[in-house]
């Protein structure tokens, strides 16, 4: 079967835009990637072969962001180009239409989505692995360079880490002050100042290990001669302690995960089928706690004690029924009959339960909330391997029609038009995916957010393409408004008429009126 020739025209034409456009957009994501990461990459005496893997891992990743902005800008140049040259006008000339016209980079833009969502289900999932884990391995190469020198290092909570000098050759820190504050009480702060000091991170990956050397450490902890608690805090207790090398352990948590094995654990690192299964599990798992939660809360509540508290407080009746579900008991009785040191012993007991039982169910409340934002994530990143293949699609029907009807070719319209039209996209997007996210939409409904509104705007946009209406041409729309003014003014035009009449009639009685009120006023008047 032999291609036509006006197929591997658009083919020869799209293609070489394509490719340039997307691969300057993916280099401008690219560089705000490193202008963020900066910080951790400056400094760090770092391999080329190292940086080259973590930009190559990065430059995957920000494909889907850089793919529907580079087709979008391409199909505007193309056919902006077309039209521009006339050969697009003398492709209609010759009874070819727009939708003809655009065959061969629909079938394209065809096999570009399938292509695209195999990549977001295959090789984004590794690429986001890799990636991660670099940045890890980056940031744990030495952790003292974050601390500056001359400043306290208040990022880690109650530490407040000072040094006078590094030595950026050997990673040694001179003139260490640390502050520990255990508590709100400023009293009981721990104070450890050393010569030297070297931080590494602990093989866990959650704490700084930093070891110093001749170094004093004071403290305090309180311990009263009294049994209470009052009296023990009111005693203060201080410790000092000399060292000639000693190991601090500091949490730290840098916000990311460890090892490629527990960021694969992620909804980043997942394919499809693998995201599935675990949106399942997950919501197994809350049905199963939700479930036990009410178990747990009818029975502690609403039965368990009521049912302790007839057997406890048998004493107050005089004889049992044969059927104590049946019986109906008074508690206002009940306690206007205690005594009043039974009366507070009562509340401050009841009191202290109601405050544990609040407290244990708002605990598993944010466990079951955590629980639910781990099952959105899945669920979002599940419908993210078919929207980005959908955005594709829809930004070409966007752009090739846009393009046809601005007739404007090089690099000034179009890419003015296709950023607006992308930061339009990417802030609907991004408004989903945080409403997704935090539980005010349904997974699907915020990641199908953006795509379910370009997707009117590119049928209209196809459709005023292929029917040569103008866009762009004001004069069109001047006609078209006084057009349907006019219709406005033909049919309020009777009711404008009845208006008028019934106006004048009202004149004209008030005119009668007045004047027969002025006479009557003149005769009852003796002076006028």
């Amino acid at each position: 079967m032999r291609i036509k020739r006006i197929y591997t025209f658009m083919l020869q034409t799209f293609l070489p835009l394509f490719l340039m456009t997307f691969f300057i957009c993916l280099f401008i994501v690219l560089m705000q990637f490193l202008w963020r990461y900066v910080g951790d990459l400056v400094g760090k005496g770092l391999g080329i072969d190292i940086l080259a893997q973590l930009f190559f891992y990065a430059s995957l990743t920000f494909v889907p962001m850089a793919l529907p902005l580079g087709i979008l800008l391409a199909s505007l140049m193309t056919f902006g180009n077309l039209g521009e040259s006339l050969e697009l006008l003398a492709m209609k000339s010759s009874g070819i239409s727009l939708l003809k016209i655009m065959k061969p980079l629909t079938a394209f833009m065809v096999v570009l989505a399938v292509a695209t969502f195999f990549f977001q289900d295959r090789v984004l999932p590794l690429a986001n692995t890799k990636m991660y884990s670099i940045l890890i391995g980056i940031k744990h190469t030495s952790p003292e360079l974050e601390i500056p020198e001359g400043i306290f290092y208040k990022e880690i909570n109650n530490y407040n880490i000072y040094v006078d000098h590094k030595d950026y050759d050997t990673g040694m820190l001179h003139g260490v002050t640390i502050y520990i504050f255990d508590g709100s009480n400023i009293e009981d702060a721990t104070v450890t100042v050393a010569d030297s000091a070297k931080i590494s991170m602990a093989e866990t990956g959650k704490h700084l290990k930093l070891t110093l050397w001749s170094g004093q450490q004071v403290g305090t902890f309180r311990q009263g001669t009294g049994n209470s608690y009052q009296q023990q805090q009111k005693h203060p207790k201080y410790r000092r302690e000399s060292f000639s090398m000693k190991e601090v352990y500091i949490p730290y948590d840098n916000g990311f995960d460890t090892d490629e094995e527990s960021i694969s654990d992620r909804h980043v690192g997942k394919n499809l089928a693998q995201l599935s299964h675990s949106v399942d599990s997950l919501n197994q798992r809350i049905d199963s706690i939700n479930y036990g939660y009410g178990k747990k809360l009818v029975r502690s509540i609403y039965y368990t004690n009521v049912r302790e508290s007839v057997r406890d407080d048998s004493a107050y009746f005089a004889e049992k029924t044969e059927k104590p579900q049946k019986m109906v008991i008074d508690l206002d009785s009940i306690y206007a009959s205690l005594t009043p040191e039974q009366m507070e012993k009562l509340t401050d007991k009841a009191t202290s339960r109601a405050k544990n039982v609040i407290q244990t169910f708002a605990i598993q409340r944010e466990m079951q909330a955590f629980e639910q934002k781990n099952v959105n994530y899945h669920a979002i990143e599940m419908h993210r391997k078919f929207t980005l293949s959908v955005a594709c699609l829809l930004f070409f029907f966007i752009g090739a029609p846009l393009g046809a009807i601005i007739r404007k070719g090089g690099i000034g319209i179009p890419i003015i038009t296709g950023v607006l039209f992308f930061i339009f996209y990417y802030i609907i997007d991004n408004t989903g995916y945080k409403a997704a996210k935090n539980g005010s939409m349904q997974p699907w409904f915020g990641t199908w957010l953006s795509s379910m509104v370009l997707a009117p705007i590119g049928l209209w946009l196809t459709w005023r393409a292929v029917n040569d209406s103008p866009l762009f041409d004001w004069d069109t729309y001047k006609i078209r408004f006084a057009q349907i003014m006019r219709k406005v003014m033909r049919r309020s035009r009777p009711i404008l008429e009845f208006a008028k009449k019934h106006r004048e009639q009202r004149s004209t009685h008030s005119a009668f009126f007045g004047r027969r009120t002025r006479k009557r006023n003149n005769r009852s008047n003796p002076f006028s």
